[in-house]
């Protein structure tokens, strides 16, 4: 028996004799557009990712601890290597979508420092734009919300500024006596006092001398134009000895003495023009005596004022009512007061 030689197979792409030509055999090779073959990552990409690494390693590094001191080969090396990662990690990103960072966080607001307080070095005294917009849209205060002087409420009670009377001439007359309450008791030795003086103007029977006197002064210097003049008027007082006797104080004739004396001065001063524009006439009683009982020179008289007891005040002018008798009590510190309610306009 013979043994038949092998036949050889038929090469790639050819086809077999006597077989149709469905059934021959497909070449072998890779089937175009079949994915899953796993590719090398190419250069740029590998740099990139070292670069990356090499800056994981060093920020790790950092915050765990102080690094071992280098060698110098690394030392010498590394310099050279980073501008080639640096280089080739560049050309990646390039290449590579673009990465979106995300928006830095705003930094938070300081409140400005309060007046007369310093800021601290490096603070941020920048506000955020609510805060801003807050101050700013505050209104300013108007000038309607603060009150003016004309409306503001007198002594008076009214809700507007009073004008004082224009009292510029003031008469202070000083009589020999003890009080009004005297000689209003004894009307036949006081006629005048009892009938026309008291009636043509405002009795004070709770005002002292002194109260009088500062009134006087006071009134003449809230007026509101020159000249301001006060003229102290003191009764002459009664002769020493026997031509005396008849006017020695505490005795009907002394208040004879002041009643004649009032009603001669009171009307020169009524006669003038001064009284009838600017005048007020301010009477009161007070111990007058001669300078040589009191250790003044010759000729020389003195009035003294007291406090106790009240002696009263009358208050004779244009602007003061005819016969009141007020229970007003003089305050020194608000003359002005004193002045508004017992002087009209």
């Amino acid at each position: 028996m013979t043994d038949n030689p092998e036949t050889p197979a038929p090469p790639a792409g050819s086809s077999v004799q006597g077989l149709p030509p469905h059934a021959q055999q497909a070449p072998v090779g890779p089937v175009p557009g079949r994915t899953g073959v796993l590719r090398a990552p190419s250069a740029r990409v590998t740099a990139a990712l070292a670069a990356a690494m090499l800056g994981i390693g060093v920020a790790v590094g950092a915050a765990i601890g102080p690094a071992p001191s280098a060698s110098l080969a690394g030392a010498s090396r590394l310099p050279l290597l980073l501008p080639s990662l640096l280089s080739g990690a560049g050309a990646a990103g390039r290449s590579s979508a673009p990465t979106t960072l995300p928006a830095p966080a705003p930094a938070p607001a300081t409140a400005a420092p309060a007046t007369g307080t310093k800021a601290a070095p490096g603070a941020s005294t920048a506000q955020t734009p609510a805060s801003t917009s807050t101050s700013s849209g505050a209104a300013p205060p108007s000038e309607e919300s603060t009150p003016s002087a004309s409306s503001t409420p007198t002594s008076s009670g009214q809700g507007t500024a009073t004008t004082l009377p224009p009292v510029t001439n003031v008469w202070l007359i000083q009589l020999a006596g003890t009080s009004f309450a005297e000689a209003l008791a004894q009307p036949s030795a006081a006629p005048y006092i009892d009938t026309q003086a008291t009636g043509a103007g405002t009795l004070l029977s709770g005002w002292s001398a002194i109260d009088g006197s500062a009134f006087a002064n006071e009134t003449a210097l809230l007026a509101s134009s020159p000249p301001q003049l006060v003229n102290s008027i003191v009764q002459p007082p009664c002769p020493e000895g026997a031509a005396g006797v008849q006017c020695a104080a505490g005795t009907p004739g002394a208040l004879t003495a002041a009643d004649e004396f009032l009603k001669a001065t009171v009307a020169t001063i009524t006669s003038t023009v001064a009284y009838r524009e600017h005048g007020l006439i301010v009477i009161t009683l007070a111990t007058v005596a001669s300078g040589s009982a009191t250790g003044l020179p010759s000729g020389a008289s003195s009035a003294t004022l007291t406090s106790q007891p009240p002696a009263g005040v009358l208050l004779i002018s244009p602007f003061a009512s005819r016969g009141a008798r007020p229970s007003i009590a003089f305050n020194p510190s608000s003359p002005k007061q004193s002045l508004e309610k017992l002087l009209r306009q």
